[in-house]
Order: structure tokens, then sequence, then C-alpha cells
């Protein structure tokens, strides 16, 4: 011990002089004294680590009647600005990080996440100054340098989408005190929700970066923790901006972000995730304190009207979050850096203006041009700009030529369109591209449609799945699974472009999330329609919203596939052309543009896309390049919008207006039948090799879940097949009475053992084997043999017995035992027809029969009462079998003129075809064949044991089924006749 207390004061010395004054360290870098003393000679024997104090600083405020915390300073100290917000036990973590470097170039690298720039026109002194940036429409007040040396120099920038900038959302399995079930037990690629939430929150921050600031920035969202009752989405977003209030990056902020929803007709501000279950709106917005920056709605066709409301109500909701992050930012926040922005003289800037805007202005103005051949012409007009330069050595100018000339371009078509109401194709603001719809473009799949709007074109495609082939979803919020699905997929052909196709893209994922919103509001409810659906959407060709032509073409396809979708669904996309007073940022001038092309998205001022049907909107995105659009001019666009909506959907109409009736050849068809448990375990065999192998023979897909079966198969014959082989395996319940066919295991001396209803086994005593005496079993069976046997008795225990001379003879009584289930569930399978056949009352009443599995049907027909016997008729070959095979054992009994009566008179059963009965009293005639004229009939009263092979029997037609007739014979016997060759007829007494 005292060697251990020596090295301590050896050491001592050598340790920080803040430690050893018991000085600590807080938010910034600074110090401060602990509230421990400082150590005196006493104590200097034990030195005993310090506690170490964590400066927070917290606001608390309260949004739609909850409580919502911001913290800061606790964690994520080294992070340039990190912010936790907290509703409730849900917990999220946002940090900001910029690189380190003087981001003076004139591009966004790939690797950062996020990057932004706009055109800013403005003086730079090379200290702290308010300038107003028109394009952005806001104030900002930051450091920065001066690049060049001119006061009176022109700051030139330009925000892109193809600058791929991106905010990373993560939710990882901790939060909900969940371990991942992946292999490697860890979260792998960002799934789909995670890129959708980090889209939510880049598109309101991204337009207030300021003009000229490439420098790289990373905005991380992580969820802590999660009570699943919040979605975090939002939280996340409100976090974000107060991160970067915190930092010392250059931006507009703070933002406000709401989420709206509506049940019964009552909006609800910040709905719980069971609110949103029962909303028929879900409405996301965010804005400044006067403007609005993004909207994102999925709806069940709310008006506009309604929608505008809405939107009226989340503003000043929103803003409220405002204040806090001020509040917060004033205690804790640091101070701004001196960021050095990229900008371009005014002289470099006129002199490439004055030779590229004739020439641009001359494109521009010639309808004529296509979008390919409008871009080969500007192109040109670049290149000879550039021979000009580099004649004259100009390598200032060369270095932002082609971000210059594009400025040019942008100030050419918005003139135009705010001067002269027209647009760069020669299109008024408010007409619509011409539209082309054609369904069922590929007949052999099971829908398909080709949707063009001017040479936006779009192919979509419908799938039909089991319920079992639902998406399954591992976030912290929301379902655990959804069964439909819309893919969007932008290859790079559709622009005549060579790229390379890698993974998920966050792009296609958003356009194709909107989509399926738009699409989801008309489906049919899952319990009338149980498919999995999936739509592909193959953009063919791009030239501007090519997510709304996915919703056009997606409805028509769900059609063409026969689901029975309450309306059409179409989309459009609006834009915005404004003016901004330099002195105030007042919009001074506008023009809404409706289906804008991809050049006046580029150059524009927002992407309003909507969808909707005839009676609302299902699903909205709002993208916007400066920062923030007044809400009027927003509710404003609404108008419009549904004007080109309903053109849209005109055009759609003509082509189909109603779901199409599938035939049997690519219809699919599904099933659901109830078991219990144990017999499904039965079916699916070990590891699911019984149920592999029944797929891969028929080709259908078959579905487990608690208790109930689910098959899918290609077209009917398809479903007949499988539901036989299910039978086969599963069996039905037994029913005293009924028939089965089994096979012969083995061979007693009291009788045999019967394989029969999916693996049971029942005895065939000797005493059942026939009507005669019987000395060997192995005389009448044989192992292995094929039989059609009845049930007559099932004991408490189980014990099935079974009869062949109960179907041979029509006086046989059966057992009036009480037959007792066997585990298995009596039902009637539940088949779905084919997608969009709607039958009729009449063809409502033959359905069940009709797709029944032929062995159920033939128990249905002939099952009776225990007190009542059955009878059989058999068909023409097996009558003529059975008379040569009893013919010695009759005339043993009989005298010879009998015999020979017998012989002539008992003959097969067969339908009169020239019946001299009135058919219109439902009535067929039955007779034996015989060559005599006179025929064996029977007197009424009918009666069951009156029956005999070769005997005359007139019917009446009881009721007509699908594969067969019910005949009433009179004296309460009915019977089935079927129209199947080689199939028996069953009689029963009712």
């Amino acid at each position: 011990m005292a060697s251990a207390v020596r090295r301590a004061h050896h050491l001592r010395p050598s340790l920080p002089l803040i430690r050893r004054l018991g000085l600590r360290r807080i938010c910034g870098g600074r110090h401060g004294l602990s509230t421990s003393t400082l150590p005196s000679p006493a104590d200097s024997e034990t030195l005993v680590a310090g506690t170490k104090f964590l400066e927070t600083f917290k606001e608390e405020f309260e949004i739609g009647s909850r409580k919502i915390t911001l913290e800061t300073g606790k964690i994520a100290r080294f992070a340039n600005g990190a912010a936790v917000i907290a509703l409730d036990e849900t917990k999220v973590l946002s940090t900001v990080a910029s690189a380190k470097g003087d981001g003076s170039r004139d591009f966004l690298p790939l690797t950062a996440c996020l990057g932004f720039g706009v055109r800013s026109v403005g003086g730079c002194t090379g200290h702290a100054n308010d300038l107003w940036l028109p394009a952005t429409k806001s104030w900002f007040s930051f450091y920065f340098e001066d690049y060049y040396e001119e006061n009176d120099a022109i700051l030139y920038s330009w925000i892109g989408a193809e600058q791929n900038g991106k905010v990373d959302y993560q939710e990882k399995q901790f939060a909900q005190g969940v371990i991942p079930t992946t292999f490697m037990r860890r979260e792998g690629a960002p799934r789909e929700r995670e890129l959708l939430c980090g889209r939510l929150i880049d598109r309101p921050i991204r337009p207030l970066f300021p003009a000229g600031f490439y420098h790289e920035v990373q905005v991380m969202a992580s969820v802590l923790s999660s009570d699943g009752k919040q979605d975090p989405d939002v939280l996340a977003a409100n976090a974000s901006s107060a991160a970067l209030m915190l930092s010392d990056v250059p931006w507009g902020g703070p933002i406000g972000m709401i989420r709206i929803g509506r049940i019964s007709g009552q909006f609800i501000v910040n709905p719980s995730m069971d609110e949103l279950s029962l909303s028929d709106l879900n409405l996301v917005y965010a804005c400044t304190k006067d403007k609005t920056l993004m909207i994102d709605v999925q709806a069940r066709e709310i008006s506009e009207r309604d929608l505008e409301a809405a939107l009226r109500l989340a503003h000043p909701e929103a803003v409220k979050y405002l204040e806090p992050q001020l509040r917060l930012a004033a205690k804790a926040g640091k101070q701004k850096k001196v960021y050095k922005l990229s900008m371009l003289s005014e002289r470099a800037f006129e002199k490439i203006r004055n030779l590229a805007e004739a020439p641009i202005e001359a494109v521009f103005t010639d309808p004529s041009y296509g979008k390919f051949e409008r871009g080969e012409a500007l192109d040109t007009i670049t290149q000879n700009v550039k021979k000009v330069l580099d004649e004259e050595c100009d390598e200032e100018s060369l270095k932002l030529i082609s971000k210059t000339v594009d400025t040019v371009r942008k100030e050419v078509v918005r003139k135009r369109i705010l001067g002269e109401g027209l647009r760069v194709d020669g299109r008024r603001l408010d007409e619509v591209r011409p539209v082309f719809c054609e369904a069922g473009t590929l007949p052999v799949l099971h829908g398909s449609s080709l949707f063009s709007r001017g040479d936006t074109q779009v192919l979509c495609t419908v799938t039909l799945g089991a319920p079992g082939d639902a998406q399954r979803l591992d976030s912290l919020v929301g379902p655990p699974s959804k069964r439909f699905m819309l893919h969007y997929s932008f290859p790079p052909f559709s622009i005549n472009e060579v790229g390379k196709r890698v993974g998920l893209n966050r792009r296609e994922v958003g356009h194709g999330t909107l989509a399926e919103k738009a699409l989801l509001a008309v489906l049919p409810p899952e319990d009338d329609f149980p498919y999995t659906v999936r739509v592909n959407s193959e953009v063919m060709a791009s030239d501007g919203s090519t997510s709304m032509a996915t919703v056009c073409g997606g409805s028509m396809a769900l059609m063409d596939a026969g689901i029975p979708l309450r309306e059409h669904v179409a989309g459009v996309s609006v834009g915005l052309v404004s003016e901004v007073d330099s002195s105030t940022g007042i919009i001074k001038d506008y023009r809404i543009v409706t289906d804008i092309l991809g050049l006046e998205d580029h150059l524009g001022d927002m992407d309003f896309k909507i969808a909707g049907t005839r009676n609302g909107v299902t699903a909205i995105q709002l993208d916007i390049k400066p920062a923030g659009i007044p809400l009027d001019i927003i509710c404003e666009c609404l108008e419009p919008a549904l004007k080109g909506r309903l053109q849209i959907l005109d055009h759609m109409e003509r082509e189909i207006n109603a779901a199409r009736t599938q035939d049997d050849r690519n219809s699919p068809r599904l099933a659901t039948l109830k078991y219990s448990n144990d017999v499904l375990r039965q079916l699916i065999g070990p590891l699911g090799a019984l149920k592999r192998k029944i797929e891969e023979e028929t080709g259908a897909r078959i579905s487990v879940s608690d208790g109930t079966l689910t098959i899918v198969a290609k077209n009917q014959a398809v479903m007949a097949k499988v539901l036989e082989k299910v039978e086969f395996t599963v069996g039905r319940e037994i029913e005293v009475g009924g028939m089965y066919k089994g096979i012969v295991t083995s061979i007693k001396e009291y009788g045999a053992f019967v394989e029969f209803n999916g693996g049971q086994q029942g005895l065939l005593h000797i005493s059942e084997l026939s009507h005669e005496p019987v000395s060997k079993v192995s005389d009448v069976v044989s192992v292995g043999q094929q039989l059609s046997l009845r049930c007559i008795e099932q004991d408490n225990r189980g014990n099935i017995k079974l009869s062949l001379k109960a179907l041979c003879q029509p006086g046989s009584e059966t057992s009036n035992a009480v037959g007792k289930s066997n585990g298995y569930t009596k039902q009637t399978p539940n088949v779905w027809k084919p997608i969009g056949d709607v039958p009729t009352v009449q063809e409502n009443k033959t359905t069940v029969l009709e797709d029944l599995p032929v062995a159920k049907r033939e128990m249905n027909c002939a099952s009776s009462s225990s007190s009542s016997p059955s009878f059989l008729i058999r068909s023409a070959a097996e009558c003529d079998e059975e008379e040569k095979s009893t013919s010695a054992h009759s005339s043993s009994k009989s005298n010879p003129k009998s015999q020979r009566t017998s012989k002539s008179e008992s003959k097969p059963i067969r339908k009169e075809k020239g019946s001299s009965r009135n058919q219109s009293d439902g009535e067929d005639r039955y007779t034996s064949g015989s060559t005599n004229d006179k025929e064996t009939t029977v007197a009424a009263p009918m009666s069951a044991k009156k029956l005999k092979i070769g005997m005359e029997v007139t019917a009446k037609v009881h009721q007509i089924r699908a594969r067969g007739l019910v005949l009433d014979l009179g004296g309460d016997i009915r019977g089935m006749y079927r129209f199947e060759v080689h199939v028996r007829i069953f009689f029963a007494a009712f």
C-alpha cells in the first residue's frame, strides 16, 4: 500500500493543471471550479476521482395539449450542433457536423450528406452583414469573406436536385427494446421508411441555406427511444432545425413542422398512431414564421375546401416550435463562423449573358422543339460561348460557364412566362399536355396499362398474390406489414443517359411512396379483397412529373386486373414562377403553371404534386426552391390542379371505367380454408417439405396463418388441383354416411384396414364387404386396392368403421351412431371468384357448390340423416358389369320365366331424350331402355325400397346447379344427377 501511495505522489505533478486544481469542463470548452474544495495535504494520500458536471439547457412548451421538451448539452457534445426532443417517452437526437476547409468550390461533393446553394444578389464587405437574397426570399445574417475584391460583386450560385444532398435518419431496434431478427443481429442498409423520413427532413431545411454555401454538412437524426404512440419523423425534423440553430453553420431557420389529422370531421393536432389509424387525413406541414416550406399529405378523398382549412390550422401550430428554438439558441448556440462563398463577378456574368441570351430566347420561343432537340440546341449555344471565351483567354468566365448559362436560361424562361403568359412548348399556363391511355397492354399479366402525357410515358403492371406475400415492416411505429406495394423505377434510358443501377434510390422510393399513398385510398377493404397487390411502375420516358403519371397508369392497371376501385385516381403537377421585390422581399408578381415540364420544374420555384379522384384529394407532395412561399399562393394552386385532374380523368375513364372481368386463362383465384393448427402442421410437413412439394407440383402459392390456409392459383384449373391435393393430405371432417376414397393397407382375418381422408385409418370389417357371406377377406379386396367406401360409425375414441356393401345394396341401413369430429373443422372452402366477376343473385346460389372439390360435393349431396337410407343408381357401364356378376345368384332364386324377364328388362337406366312429358313442368323421364314394349314402372306413391336397377323413374327438377340437377322423385326422395361423364349419381332420402 505504501508503494502505491508513493507512486501516486510521484505521478501527481504530471497531471494536467486543471485536474489538480479540481476544474471541470463544460460546453464550449470553458472551465469552472467544481463544488468540491481543493485537496488538502491531509487528503493527499487518497486520490479520489472528481464528479463531472454537464451543463444542459432545456426548453419546455406545449403543442396540441402535449408537452414537448428541447434539450442540448448532455448528449453529443462534440457535434457542431446537437439537440434532443422528447414527447412522452419518445426521444429523438439530431446532430449537425460541418466539414473543415474553405469550401471555395462550385459543386457539392458526393460524400456530403447535405449541400445547398441558391442564386443570390448582394454586396459583401468581409464582416457580418444582413444580406437579402431574392431567390431565397429571406434575409441572412452571417460572417463571410470576399472572394473578389470588387465591392459591387454579384454572387451567383445555383441550387440543383442533382447535388444528391441528403439527411440521415435512423431507427434502430434498441429504441423499442428489440434485438434485430437479421442473421448478424444488427441493422443493415437503410429501410424505405428511414429514407422517406430523411427526405421529409431534407426538403424543408434545404432552401434555407445561404447562396454559394458549398461546405459539406451532415445532419443525422437518431431515435433514442420510442413508446410506439407517436411517429418520430416530425420530432426529428424539429430537432434537426434546433441543431442547425445551435451550430455555427449559416442557416435561415428555424422551421416548425406539425402533423394534422381528422376524425369524424374534427381536426387533431399532433395525433397519436392510434388516432392516425382512424383519421382520414395525414397532413405534415413545415414552415417558417410567415411562409410555407413543405407539405406532405395522405388522405381519403378530402375536398379542396377541407384541405385548405387544415393548412390554415397547421401554420400557426407549426410556428409554435420556432420560439423555443430561438430561446435555446440564445442560451447555448454558437457564433456563426466565417465561411467562404463561391461567387462570380458581375463583369463575367454580364459578358456571358450578352453572348448567350439572344440565341437562348430563339430556342425557347420556338414550340416546335422537343425535349432532346431543345437540349441539343442549348448545348450548342454553350459550346459557342465557350469558343469565344477560349479565344479571349477568359479563365474566370470559363470556370463557371455552364452554371452561368443555366442562370441565363432561367431568366429567359421566367421573363416569358411572367410577361407573355407563354411557356416553352407554346401551351397556355393552365393547359394540360395531350394524354394517351391504354389498358391491358400486356394481356398475359394480371393487369397492365400504358399512360402518356406529352413526352412522359409510364408502363404500369399489377401482380396479385396471397396474403402471406405482404411486405413485412420492421419500423418502430405503424402496422407490421402492408398488402399494397407500389414500386417505382426510373431507368437511365428514360432520359437517354447511361447509368448504373444500384440499390434503393431515395428519389425512386419517394416517388413510389407518393403514388402508393394516392392509390391506397380507393382500394377495397381487406375483408372484401384479401389479395396482396404489387404495382410496378417503369418509366419509359421522362419529361416532367413521372410520379403523377404513375398514379394515372397505376389506377388503370388496377382496374385492368379486375380490382374494384371506388374511383379512378389521377395526378398533376403544378408549378410557380414568381418575381420578388428586391427591396422588400415581397412577391410582387407570380404565375401558376399547370402540368409542368421537366425544364419548368428545374427553372421554376416549386413542384406541387396533387393526386386525387373526382371527389377529393388523396395525396400531395410540395417541394420548393426559394426560402418559403406564402400559404395564400399555395391554396390558390388547388383550383387549377383540380381542373387539370378532371381533364385527365376524362381520358382515363374513356379507356376503362370499371373493374374488368378476367377469363380463367390468366385470372388468379384465391381460396381460404379453416383448419386446426394440428391439421396445418400436418399439411406443412417437416420443415415445410410437404407444402413446398405441393407448390412445386401445381405452381400455386400456399400461405398458412393461425387456423387459416390461403391458396392463390393462376386459374381455376390449378385451384382445383391444389384443393384436391390438400384434401388428400389433410382430409375433411368425418361424417357418418359420407362416402370416401381409400386404399387398402393391410388385410386381417376379421377385415381390412383402409387409409383414407388424409392418412386416417378405418376398419372395413369382413361383414361389411358384401351382402353375401364372405369366407376370406382376400377374396374380395387386396392390399393397394383403391375403394369407394361409406362411413357407418365413429365411436367416442375415434375408431372409424367403413362399409363396402352399403354402396352396393340400396336397402341397407346405416348405423345410427353419432359421429365425432376428429379435429378437422367442417367448412366450405371460401373460394374467391375471378377478379372483377361479380355474380348475380342466382349465380351466388351455385357459387359454393361449383367451387368445391369433387369429393366435397359428393359428400354434401350424398349425406343423409342417420335414420334414412341412402341409395345409389349407377351409370350404364357399371350396371352392365353388375348384371353379369349377379346373374348366377339371381337365377337360383327365380324360375326360368322370371329369369328371362329380368334379362330383358333389367337394363341400365338412361335418360329418355324424347320424353313426351311437358318440359315446362320441370320433369324428365328416366327409362330402362328395354327392347320390349313393356317397361317396369313404380306405382305411386314412391317408396325408397321399391327402387330397383333398371326401373323407370319419373322425376321433377327441384334445383339447377352448376354441374348437375337436384331431382325430386316424390315420396320425400331427392337425388343428384351430375353432368360429368363416368361420375356416380347419388339419390338421398331427405
